[in-house]
């Protein structure tokens, strides 16, 4: 029996719900799902030019197991752009330090410290917030 996989730490979760192909015939097939932990490898590695052992570190994972998280997301990224697929972006197996929160109204992503009560956002005041990490 396989053991439970450990939860993979994302600093911040992307800030987009997905990406759709534009120009082009729409792909009746189903999005590529791209998880937030691999949304954070490609992240770490191709924008912050990091080396794997370093983002292994502050993804709280083994360096082999980045290794694999970052080359299932770039194969999951070369499908949907050769394919024309939609990416939709899903949490997945992963945590945060801080609670991430977007608001309906204005749409931005914000964080509320765990002392603070009252649950509302800090830009248009709207309460209308969903919880998404």
């Amino acid at each position: 029996m396989p053991r439970n996989k450990r939860q993979r730490k994302v600093i911040a979760p992307p800030r987009f719900k997905g990406f759709k192909p534009y120009g082009c015939a729409t792909n009746e097939e189903d999005p590529v799902e791209l998880l937030y932990e691999e949304y954070e490898a490609i992240k770490l590695a191709d924008y912050k030019l990091m080396n794997h052992q370093e983002a292994a570190v502050l993804m709280g994972v083994s360096r082999a197991t980045f290794a694999r998280i970052y080359e299932k997301a770039r194969r999951k990224i070369a499908h949907a752009l050769v394919e024309t697929c939609e990416i939709t972006t899903i949490s997945g197996n992963s945590f945060s330090d801080q609670n991430w929160f977007l608001c309906h109204s204005c749409h931005s992503r914000f964080t509320i410290p765990r002392k603070v009560e009252r649950k509302d956002c800090p830009l248009c005041r709207s309460n209308t917030i969903e919880n998404i990490l």
